[in-house]
């Protein structure tokens, strides 16, 4: 599905009726990683899986640094496009960091937070300092100085040798991903604000999920999580990295769904347009 959204055309998968889960996928990939969870929505939900602009299907724009405000906005003009009041956030990575801005932004749309293999804090002068060189070098060398640093690291060891469909579900995504979406994204993650001061203010129910063998994120950044947001519950997925909902699709689908059908009852827009 496309519709022009907050000045783009974007690009959105969406399966299921009733109460919306929007899913906000990582960098730098596209909808096609909730795939798993789009064929396995538990009855009354509808996934609503959206590229983000410059991602898969969605046409870019002449921003210099897509930031995470920038992804959120275009979000919530998604939602009104659908006639969605609210929805439960779900995000990973990356689609963890705009999930937080989200919640600032816009708290009464956001009926649950779930926060995957994702951080709260902002990148330390180093690592900003890195991301911003990378930027650099995409622009110039192409996009596989960021698959060749990143695609290790994406995926537990078993996932690696047990699983080579997903590794190539992950490369052709990343393939999919323009050099100056890339670069833009990259920017907008350097400079993305400390999101820990928010943890606290976060009163909807929320899920943290870190795969055990995650690089990139670990256990102890979504420990951290859990522990800011007041009654929050943690899931460590085995035998996964930083990417569990296509690693473990069957265990990190259980403990979605667990959580989804624990949420209070409560009476939602599913209107389409």
């Amino acid at each position: 599905m496309s519709a022009r959204i907050n000045g783009v055309e974007l690009e959105w998968r969406e399966q299921g009726e009733g109460a919306p889960i929007l899913l906000i996928h990582g960098f730098p990939f596209n909808s096609a990683m909730w795939g798993p969870q789009l064929a396995q929505l538990p009855q009354g939900w509808r996934g609503i899986a959206p590229d983000l602009r410059g991602f898969g299907a969605s046409a870019g724009s002449d921003d210099a640094v897509y930031t995470m405000e920038l992804f959120a906005r275009d979000l919530v003009a998604l939602l009104d496009h659908l006639g969605a009041e609210q929805a439960v956030v779900c995000g990973i990575s990356m689609g963890g960091y705009i999930a937080f801005e989200f919640w600032r932004l816009f708290r009464d749309r956001v009926r649950a937070l779930v926060l995957c293999d994702t951080r709260a804090g902002p990148d330390s002068a180093d690592a900003r300092r890195g991301r911003e060189r990378l930027a650099e070098r995409v622009l110039t060398e192409g996009d596989a100085v960021v698959i060749d640093s990143m695609l290790p690291r994406l995926v537990s060891m078993s996932t690696r040798y047990g699983q080579p469909g997903v590794l190539e579900l992950v490369r052709a995504m990343m393939k999919e991903t323009p050099p100056e979406t890339m670069a833009r994204a990259l920017l907008g993650m350097a400079a993305r604000p400390d999101a820990e001061p928010v943890l606290r203010t976060i009163d909807v129910p929320a899920l943290i999920v870190v795969g055990a063998e995650d690089a990139i994120t670990n256990r102890g950044q979504a420990e951290f999580l859990a522990r800011g947001i007041r009654g929050a519950r943690m899931e460590t997925i085995e035998n996964a990295g930083h990417l569990p909902n296509l690693e473990q699709t069957d265990v990190f689908n259980r403990v979605l769904h667990s959580f989804l059908s624990g949420l209070p009852q409560t009476t939602f827009s599913t209107s389409r347009i």
